[in-house]
């Protein structure tokens, strides 16, 4: 049942009056298709409604494949969290891709500018998400019944999700809500000033979350909707990151949300890291998802999300497919690998090996690594050439798989799209986020406290453990790249830390250098795309781009 609310998801586009007909009897030919006229008969018409606003932030459209919500030369490149993994990836250590496609060579170096064609599609993406979000919102606000309301509430989150992204991304976004209504107008930015603008849009975020809190379902109630506990962890993140925000930290408020999922006892560590990310990943399957989007081989086709992880990550020599990610069809892309550095990052010289890592020729998959969270393989050399040289080139990456967790194939598999869902809110986030405010709040014996229940996981016992004395923002920074790599937070940590534009750590052709230089702190967030500024008399483009 996990993956039901994506099963049945209806265009809400169809939410629209039929008039002028002869008939006004009329039944629709397709039966799955429900008239705004009948949208309010049952709350499951409104569930299959709000379906398509999840199914929104994962797949290119209604068609599934083949139908995209948006014009694009591929449906799938530029669906959301394809699209938003790019530019939270590739940026960084964590990832660079060989692919010659317009934008990416942009991504790798830092060299973007606002032409950017995957800027243009997260920023698209997620305004068609909010505007989906508001028309719901809209529609059931004023419905009484328990279940609509909490479905109304769940909307709400997601719309202050894609308000959260945009926040992080684009800094200070057009903004709109469901009191806008209908009609074609221009959305103006909250301020014209960039700063202001951005913390009333954080205060929002941070209002509306609050003010829906108490309708949600409860923790865990019905994974993969939104409850309470998704709420929390997205009050935790954007408190996490509030200095970046709004140049005002609340260490206290991002602590007080992430120790509500941790005290809420709904949740806990999965006993195998990988089990995360696997076939068998959510659900009654997985104590450990507090959120994700939701993946099917059968129901949630196409090149997106998980299938687009494994895929890109895959190749025909080094890391097939068939062989590590478990997929069989249009299989080994050759694209995503990551950097010596980030190697370097994963590989904790404080526990890993007993005494120095071992030479990358003798052990290339890691295999004695004592962290079982090293997911990696390096591949015909650790130094990537160029910016844009072959797939072959760097440390190849196989955390996520199609595959369970015991390395058997799920129900529904299907040999070419993943069954993993891709996950956005993990218990271990709720503990490192934790740490990281009791460390910025001089609580170091609580935040190691934590640190160490996520390590204690990834090595099996208590000889990865750390001190007081070894806790410092290097070991914060790296922590989070281990157990958080390849699941999109990368840019935003570097940037919280101070290291993704400017600051001491450099990587492969950050700024378009072989060992990386430093590039100018505008690029902490993304212009708007060109083409928004044009299109909108009343958008302001962001500081320092043209």
């Amino acid at each position: 049942m996990k993956k039901y609310i994506f099963r049945i998801a209806i265009l809400l586009s169809t939410m629209i009056a039929v008039s002028c007909v002869k008939d006004l009897d009329i039944t629709p030919k397709d039966k799955s298709t429900i008239l705004s006229g009948n949208l309010g008969d049952d709350p499951a018409y409104l569930q299959q409604a709000l379906g398509k606003i999840y199914a929104s932030f994962i797949i290119a459209g209604q068609g599934n494949p083949g139908g995209s919500d948006i014009a694009a030369s591929d449906e799938h490149f530029f669906t959301t969290t394809r699209a938003l993994w790019n530019l939270q990836e590739l940026p960084t250590d964590e990832a660079i891709c060989a692919w010659g496609d317009v934008g990416i060579a942009d991504l790798n170096t830092q060299t973007w500018s606002s032409s950017n064609p995957f800027l243009t599609a997260v920023y698209q993406r997620l305004g068609l998400s909010i505007t989906f979000a508001n028309e719901f919102i809209r529609f059931t606000k004023d419905n009484t019944d328990p279940k609509v309301k909490r479905y109304n509430a769940e909307a709400r989150f997601l719309r202050a999700l894609a308000y959260y992204w945009y926040l992080d991304l684009f800094g200070n976004p057009p903004f709109t809500t469901d009191a806008d209504g209908v009609g074609k107008f221009f959305p103006k930015q909250l301020d014209e000033n960039f700063a202001a603008g951005r913390i009333k849009l954080f205060n929002y975020i941070a209002s509306e979350l609050k003010s829906i809190e108490p309708i949600l379902g409860d923790p865990g109630f019905s994974y993969p909707q939104a409850d309470k506990g998704a709420a929390w962890m997205l009050l935790a993140r954007l408190y996490l990151n509030a200095q970046v925000y709004t140049g005002t930290a609340k260490w206290d408020s991002c602590r007080i949300y992430s120790d509500k999922v941790v005290t809420s006892g709904k949740y806990s560590l999965a006993s195998n890291y990988r089990k995360n990310f696997s076939a068998d990943n959510g659900g009654n399957e997985n104590t450990e998802m507090i959120f994700a989007w939701a993946q099917d081989g059968t129901f949630i086709q196409g090149w997106v999300g998980t299938t687009f992880i494994i895929q890109s990550s895959s190749d025909a020599q080094y890391l097939r497919s068939e062989v590590y990610h478990g997929l069989t069809s249009n299989t080994n892309w050759n694209g995503n690998r990551a950097t010596k550095q980030f190697l370097n990052v994963m590989i904790d010289t404080l526990a890993t090996y007993s005494n120095n890592p071992v030479p990358w020729i003798a052990d290339p998959f890691f295999a004695q690594s004592k962290d079982k969270r090293v997911f990696l393989r390096v591949k015909k050399s650790p130094d990537i050439p160029s910016a844009s040289s072959s797939g072959d080139y760097g440390i190849g990456v196989y955390k996520f798989t199609a595959k369970k967790s015991d390395g058997t194939f799920p129900a529904t598999f299907n040999n070419a799209f993943a069954n993993t869902d891709f996950p956005v809110f993990r218990y271990a986030d709720a503990l490192l986020m934790r740490a990281e405010a009791n460390y910025r709040l001089g609580n170091a014996a609580s935040a190691v406290t934590d640190i160490n229940l996520v390590r204690q996981r990834a090595f099996g016992n208590t000889t990865g453990n750390i001190t007081t004395a070894q806790l410092n923002d290097k070991f914060m920074l790296d922590e989070r790249a281990r157990e958080f790599y390849y699941e999109a937070q990368r840019r935003t940590d570097l940037i919280r830390f101070g290291q993704f534009t400017s600051g001491t750590y450099r990587w492969a052709w950050k700024g378009g250098v072989f060992l990386g230089t430093q590039t100018s702190n505008h690029m902490n967030v993304y212009p708007i795309p060109a083409e928004e500024i044009a299109a909108n008399p009343f958008l302001k483009q962001n500081p320092l781009y043209n």
